[in-house]
């Protein structure tokens, strides 16, 4: 590859902290919390997970771009992070079955991302004092302006997101004639979700994030799931007064992610922001249940109160994090209700969590048994 010439690029995060690099190509500015994830694979899944919303990713991985993209790996409609920094951007790349590069792909998306950013600093800085807000930006003549617009960015916590990444209307995905139907309430659901509850047999009618109970039910399915999404899950009044018609209605009912805390939420546990949150596919989960353990993808910076789950008459801790012993995993005990803290259908173990999809398509075939 010829040598190009690249303008320079920065990153300067709330507390004044500057990272010198440069652009791959697309000039602008893009604000958002800064976040990284230690994925060494996957990184289109990651740029298009509605999880990511309103977050500047910083990538571990030292090269992004050299495998493409390839248009079946995305996980929503476009691309979702605010920002990309890398350490090294490939500009070719080599995959057999890929569709284009990634500059091309950034460009028709219009997505700031700057590279030869010295991203195991950063990173470990971010690791020592905690997400934050930053700003990325190729007007690096203009570092009093940048810190006028980064003070304006919004904090994550108390901040609703899955309004911006939900469907607008009600769609359908699968074989209407399955006998299994499921209503999925999307707070920002990714579509390898949808594939494995299409891939059990399942009929998936997926509606908006402020949809009420009686609007899911309407579609009279035998379950209920409630997705993965952006932002804090505490503003997410109108999805905990959802789940707790469903939790009453003693439905079968699966959570993912934020659909994990929402449940939660809804049975009076409490909800907080994390130091840096769990961002990678190498997490390790131990199952309680079964006492095997888990390698997961995870991808959240918020968790559920660990001694309000243990004090609660009926929540039941299914799985933890054996890093540092957050809830990872919940079930109730009186209800048809379990949900987890990351992400089965990602499958990095590869297949460690698929379990949980068969669990919840076991659940509802059960409960269709009762009724019947």
């Amino acid at each position: 590859m010829k040598y190009q010439s690249r303008k320079k690029a920065l990153v300067l995060l709330a507390d004044g902290t500057i990272f010198h690099g440069k652009s791959v190509g697309i000039e602008g500015t893009s604000t958002g919390e800064i976040c990284f994830n230690t994925g060494m694979t996957g990184y289109q899944e990651i740029f298009t997970d509605p999880s990511y919303f309103g977050q500047l990713m910083v990538t571990t991985n030292a090269h992004i771009g050299n495998y493409g993209i390839n248009n079946n790996e995305v996980e929503s409609d476009g691309i979702k992070i605010s920002g990309l920094i890398c350490r090294n951007f490939s500009f070719t790349h080599s995959r057999v079955d890929s569709d284009g590069n990634l500059l091309d792909w950034f460009t028709k998306h219009n997505l700031v991302a700057i590279s030869d950013i010295d991203t195991r600093a950063l990173v470990s800085y971010i690791r020592d004092n905690g997400a934050m807000n930053a700003i990325i930006s190729t007007e690096v003549d203009n570092i009093d302006e940048l810190k006028k617009q980064l003070a304006g960015t919004p904090n994550m916590e108390g901040l609703e997101l899955a309004s911006k990444v939900s469907t607008k209307e009600p769609y359908f995905v699968g074989d209407e004639k399955s006998e299994i139907k499921i209503a999925a309430l999307d707070i920002g659901i990714k579509k390898n979700i949808l594939r494995n509850l299409v891939k059990r047999g399942a009929y998936v009618k997926v509606y908006p994030y402020n949809s009420s109970f009686e609007e899911l039910s309407s579609f009279n399915p035998d379950g209920y799931f409630i997705s993965n999404g952006p932002g804090d899950p505490e503003p997410l009044t109108d999805a905990i007064k959802t789940a707790k018609e469903i939790i009453k209605s003693d439905s079968p009912l699966f959570g993912i992610c934020l659909g994990h805390q929402v449940i939660a939420l809804a049975n009076g546990i409490s909800t907080y922001k994390m130091h840096n949150g769990h961002r990678g596919i190498n997490h390790p989960v131990k199952n309680l249940l079964t006492g095997k353990g888990e390698i997961t993808s995870q991808n959240h910076g918020f968790a559920i109160n660990r001694e309000e789950t243990e004090a609660h008459s009926d929540v039941e801790i299914t799985h933890v994090h054996l890093n540092d012993n957050t809830v990872a995993g919940i079930k109730m005990n009186s209800k048809n209700v379990f949900s987890v803290q990351y992400h089965p259908e990602a499958s990095p173990g590869p297949h460690d969590s698929e379990y949980l999809f068969d669990q919840f398509i076991e659940n509802i075939k059960k409960a269709k048994q009762v009724q019947a």
